[in-house]
């Protein structure tokens, strides 16, 4: 029976292609958006520096200077709290306990304090605060009352010393937030950096709760606010207040970026305030993890940084101090080349280093985002006619399929909704394009197999420019892909594509039907007129041996291990010799290459070529040609983390594609000579 024909609609190709210039006009339009947010704000804990003074014995004003000449620009300002005041000196609390003992055992001298005592407003079960600095005081006891009330908080008198009676466990006191002390962020200003400011929610927090925390921040230089613990000031009930505050000081809200480097740090109401403030003043935080960052050496500390800035839109860097120096150097001069150099490498990047930047705010056009959905709906169908060869034979079910597709996926766009079928047309363009682009080379080659040369080096070049082409197609999908999702919601992570693990599996599926419906996989032994499902069923009417089962069992353990290690989040341990090589992998390319693209299916792709041209089994050449998919897919795929810049993204695919194609040729070589041994060796023998 001849080879069945598929013919390739110009109808659908002509929507496919107005569609790609929609998708290509906010695509261009997201990388000017991109391209526009490059200051990163270098941020450090103020108290890092201040501990990073005490342990080298050094005055901090000496150690603040270093670190701003090293390209720190912000420190992280927490709330006070008694364990931090009673350091320093500025105010104390006491535990009622401790006075009564020092009272009963002679060592409470003051007559003011004894005669408390005497008086019996000294209780043990209470916490007593007294301030040496007018202003610590003044904010610890506006404080206190704001957070415990006027039931818990007692003004006492000791002589000529206010004192505060506080009805609290004295432990838990020390560790209370007692709001932004205003002497550590004139400290922070004085000596040229701004302010990242770390306030904490309270307890059934009110509006006038909130405004007293900005009201404490202004006329100091913020950079940025960081919400600490795991509510936002004014959660849940004076939320509004937080925004109006923070919208009326035009502040930036920083959101941390979650151990999982997926989305951010659960806060309650951080979701409420990025959305009234406005994306365009949220900024992306992320701090290398406590318990990880002394396992790290510098130079591989400041590699992380600049990969962490360039792909995941992070822009503010919370650096952490190393608390152990590097050899030959002090602590101080361990950190200060730890600062100085991953500001060196930010630069080099092309960042700036300030207050962070934000991204402007994004949406495109829904009449072009309208037309780009139509051109999905056109691939679907295009798909469909590949595959069904009564729907390839009718031009008009083809139009009437279009139709339908087009106006479930279009209209919801053009009225200015439709978040749920971008996702869906994502996932489509996905699985679609780069499937398309290996059916396409199969139709093709499927037509000049007798004009293929045998011959290696033709060969090779033929397969690599296959290889090119294909990507080109596939590169479609990309375009498609990231102009269906793309807004301010996504590149910030607030909105994240979830079919990621299903794009790794579904082209192999959809290529494999298309492959059986165009190949007999048993070389003539099967008669394939009947297609895809006719050969479905004898294979599974196939005896089986043990030797198969044991081989299918490593394909499907290589198969979980391939998803399982895919996606943002991976449940599979990465070996360090892998780490090792995408090391140097990122150090040789702008972009690090995907080791499916370049290890895997390109490699594979060549090698498909060479067994079409060599007429090896079907079943092989199946086998060669889903692997290959998987390269065409994760090229389409990386496109799905919206966090990456558009352009790192492509960049990053045709690294793939270079590599991956110098691999397959390597490959195809190895091939050559192992059969040119066999054939000596077997001709060796037959003279024996």
């Amino acid at each position: 029976m001849p080879d069945k024909v598929f013919h390739y609609s110009k109808f659908l190709i002509a929507v496919i292609l107005v569609g790609l210039v929609a998708a290509l006009a906010i695509d261009v339009e997201r990388h000017h958006v991109e391209t526009a947010n490059t200051r990163v704000d270098m941020a450090i804990d103020y108290e890092g520096l201040q501990e990073l003074a005490q342990r080298e014995g050094l005055p901090e004003d000496e150690v603040l200077a270093q670190a701003k000449d090293a390209g720190i620009t912000s420190l992280a300002v927490y709330e006070t709290t008694f364990k931090k005041l009673n350091e320093n000196g500025k105010a104390t609390a006491i535990a009622g306990a401790r006075l009564l003992e020092s009272y009963h055992d002679g060592t409470l001298t003051d007559p003011a304090w004894r005669n408390l005592v005497e008086q019996g407003k000294i209780v043990g079960t209470e916490a007593y605060v007294t301030g040496h600095d007018a202003q610590t005081y003044k904010e610890v006891k506006e404080d206190l009352i704001r957070r415990l009330g006027t039931d818990r908080v007692t003004v006492l008198q000791a002589g000529n010393q206010e004192v505060l009676a506080v009805k609290a466990h004295y432990e838990s006191l020390l560790k209370m937030n007692l709001g932004m002390p205003t002497d550590e962020m004139k400290k922070v200003n004085d000596a040229g950096f701004y302010v990242l400011a770390r306030p904490s929610n309270y307890e059934k927090c009110t509006d006038d709760d909130v405004k007293a925390v900005f009201a404490r921040l202004d006329g100091f230089k913020i950079s940025e606010i960081v919400f600490s613990g795991n509510q936002t000031l004014g959660a849940p009930g004076a939320l509004m207040a937080t925004i109006d505050e923070m919208k009326s000081r035009d502040l930036t809200l920083g959101l941390i970026e979650a151990t999982t480097q997926l989305q951010f740090y659960k806060q309650d109401g951080m979701e409420e305030i990025a959305k009234n403030l406005g994306y365009d003043r949220v900024a992306r935080l992320y701090s290398i993890p406590k318990d990880e960052q002394p396992k790290l050496k510098i130079d591989t500390a400041v590699e992380r940084w600049a990969n962490t800035d360039m792909e995941r839109n992070i822009r503010i860097d919370l650096l952490r101090i190393y608390d152990k120096p590097s050899p030959n150097m002090t602590l101080m001069e361990t950190n200060m080349k730890y600062f100085r150099d991953t500001h060196d490498a930010l630069v080099q990047h092309g960042f700036t280093v300030g207050p962070s930047d934000t991204f402007a705010s994004f949406y495109p056009s829904k009449w072009v985002r309208g037309i780009l959905m139509l051109g999905v709906a056109a691939a679907g169908v295009l798909y469909l006619s590949l595959i069904l060869p009564r729907l390839n034979a009718s031009t008009k079910w083809q139009i009437i399929l279009f139709t339908i597709f087009g106006l479930l996926a279009a209209i919801p766009v053009f009225m200015g909704a439709g978040s749920k079928i971008r996702v869906l047309a994502a996932l489509a363009s996905a699985n679609l394009f780069p499937s398309l682009a290996v059916i396409g080379l199969l139709d093709y080659i499927r037509t000049k197999r007798d004009e293929l040369t045998k011959h290696l080096i033709p060969l090779i070049v033929t397969a690599a420019i296959a290889l090119f082409v294909t990507g080109t197609l596939s590169y479609i999908g990309a375009a498609y892909l990231s102009g269906a999702l793309a807004d301010t919601e996504y590149l910030l992570e607030f909105r994240i594509f979830r079919g990621i693990k299903l794009t790794f599996v579904l082209p192999m599926v959809l290529v494999g039907i298309a492959f059986l419906q165009r190949f007999d996989i048993f070389d003539g032994r099967m008669d394939d007129t009947d297609g895809v499902v006719e050969q479905l069923k004898k294979i599974l009417d196939m005896p089986v041996r043990i030797k198969t089962l044991i081989g299918l069992a490593f394909v499907g353990l290589a198969a979980i291990v391939f998803v399982a290690r895919s996606g943002h989040t991976s449940g599979m341990p990465v070996s360090q010799t892998e780490l090792h090589f995408r090391a140097m992998l990122e150090q040789a390319f702008y972009a690090r290459p995907r080791t499916k693209e370049l290890l895997i299916g390109h490699p594979a792709f060549l090698l498909a070529i060479m067994a079409f041209a060599r007429k090896w089994p079907t079943m092989l050449l199946f086998a060669l040609v889903l692997v290959a998919t998987i390269g065409q897919g994760s090229m389409v795929e990386t496109f799905a983390h919206m966090r990456t810049p558009i352009y790192m993204s492509f960049l990053r695919g045709i690294g793939g594609i270079v590599l991956g194609a110098g691999i397959g040729a390597v490959c195809m070589v190895l091939i050559e000579l192992w059969q040119f041994v066999l054939a000596k060796a077997k001709a060796a023998a037959a003279k024996k």
